[in-house]
Parts: C-alpha cells; structure tokens; sequence
C-alpha cells in the first residue's frame, strides 16, 4: 500500500469546510458566493506558514468572514437595481439540520430576510456570535472592531433579529402533513385545498430576478395570494410536480415542469398553516440546486 504524506494544511481546511461555508452563506444569502468565498479562503489558506497560526478554526473563520464582508458590500450594491423583490438562493438542508432548532432557524428564509436588513458588519457579527457563538475577541478581529464595540453590536442586532424573527417552533411531523397537503393543493390547482392550507394573514414572496415572471412586491393576505398561486402555477405549459424537499431548514417544493426545474417554493408554518411562501424562480439562483448535496451537521 502506497503511503501517502499527510497534509496538514489541507487535513485543517476540509475540517473546517463545511463551518466556512455555512459563515458564508449566511453572510451573504448566496450559495455561488458563499462557495467563492471559500476559494479565496482556501488560496490564502495554502500560503499560510501553519507554525505561525495558533488556532486554525479561528483563523479560518476570520479570513472567511472578512471576504464575505467584502463580496457582500458589493452584492448590496446590486440588489439596488435588483427587479423585485430578493430572496437567497435556496439551499438546500438534509432533515438533520431542521432539527438542529438553532441552525434551522438562523439559516431559514424568513431570518435570512431579517438578516438583509441588517449592515454587513451587524450581520456579520450577529452570525458568528449568536449562531456560531464565536467569541468576542475572535469577531473583533473578522471585522475589524474592538471588543467592546462588537459587543454593543452584538445586542443590537440580537434585539434587531429577534423582533422579527418567526417564533413557533413546527415539529418535523407537523412540517410534512403540511407540505403534504400544500403540494396536492398546488398540483391540483384544488382551490379549497390552497384554502384550507393557508393562513389569512400569508405573505407570499416571490423572485424573479426579472427574467421570470414574478410579482414586484410582496402579496399579502388570503385571497391575492390564492389568486396568485392558482394563476401562476395554472399557466404552466406541460405536467406540474412538486417534489417535498427541505430548504434552509423550512419545508419546500422543488417544482418541475415536465421534469424540468421550474422553481422552488419554500414555506412558513405558523399554528399548523402556511404564513409565508417564499417563491424562487430567478434561474441564476437555481443552477446549483440540481446537481446539490444537502447540507448535513456532519
């Protein structure tokens, strides 16, 4: 058996991949980024002299953070002349991560949106600490701030999240009843079955990205977005599937349109119904999803 020299170099990044990639992507709400990201971290990576280097986790997630913090100011700059409403790209996340209550929710699309509200050094602050709990001299480093500043930055942005974010918690088997009966309804086009699925107070969101057809605002409330979906998915030329996937830790669609991808629709359970959807059809930000493997904790 031929021996094979270990390198430590890379034995250290690919444990840490995973983790990198994660801090990216909830920086910036872009898969093909978040993987960019995590290049240019591995080739900074690879010039490092490793004896110089005391924690290599740390390490790694401060030059992740500082590069995701530079594409991010950029991508900011896009979504200014960005047609409709922005969504992230949909990742998609094996059932062990919706079950990891904490990660589920900090990377599902509802807190994604809350985390777009947020300056690039409070979102970036917020992931590493109140997801990553990432302590407060390490962040200050990533970011380029003090202690004592990251820690006011730290509470403003948890008392900014957590005003907004989504508070019930849906068990898994909740989550498929409800995806169960949410894809029957939008194969069918069964309007008692949309109604019967979805709260009177749903939000649907959908991204386009002007280059599929897709509302240029929010729509709220029962009967626009019924009126919405049914019109929407019922225009569709050739067979309508909805294949129950899960992503970013929500219960999602992935819809096909005679086994073509078409788009993917995620959802928010609040009490049992639906209260928010979340409907990527932007093609930029489907590419990847064909060929993804779910992320997994592993």
């Amino acid at each position: 058996m031929r021996d094979r020299t270990v390198d430590p170099a890379t034995d250290a990044f690919v444990a840490h991949r995973k983790l990198l990639f994660t801090v990216a992507y909830e920086i910036l709400g872009s898969v093909a980024d978040a993987e960019d990201v995590v290049q240019e971290t591995w080739l900074r990576w690879a010039e490092v002299d490793l004896a110089q280097v005391r924690d290599r986790r740390a390490y790694l997630v401060r030059v992740t953070t500082r590069r995701a913090l530079d594409r991010l100011r950029v991508l900011q700059r896009r979504k200014e002349t960005y047609v409709g409403p922005w969504l992230p790209e949909p990742l998609l996340t094996s059932p062990d991560v919706a079950e990891d209550v904490e990660l589920a929710e900090s990377l599902s699309m509802a807190v994604m949106l809350v985390l777009e509200t947020l300056s690039p050094t409070e979102r970036a602050v917020f992931v590493l600490r109140e997801v990553f709990d990432v302590g407060y001299e390490e962040i200050a480093e990533a970011v380029g701030k003090t202690p004592a500043a990251v820690r006011q930055i730290a509470h403003r942005s948890r008392k900014h999240v957590d005003a907004r974010r989504p508070r019930e918690v849906v068990s898994p088997g909740q989550a498929r009843a409800a995806l169960a009966s949410f894809q029957h309804a939008v194969e069918t086009g069964d309007l008692q079955g949309v109604l019967d699925v979805l709260a009177p107070e749903v939000v649907l969101i959908s991204d386009g990205g002007g280059v599929r057809s897709a509302a240029l605002r929010p729509v709220e409330g029962l009967p626009k977005v019924v009126r919405l979906l049914l019109a929407g998915l019922g225009d569709k030329e050739g067979a309508l599937t909805g294949e129950p996937t899960t992503v970013n830790g929500d219960p999602a669609l992935l819809l096909r349109v005679d086994g073509e991808i078409d788009s993917v629709m995620a959802i928010r359970l609040d009490g049992g119904l639906v209260t928010g959807i979340y409907f990527v059809r932007n093609p930029d930000k489907l590419a990847h999803v064909a060929a993804a493997t779910p992320l997994t904790l592993d």
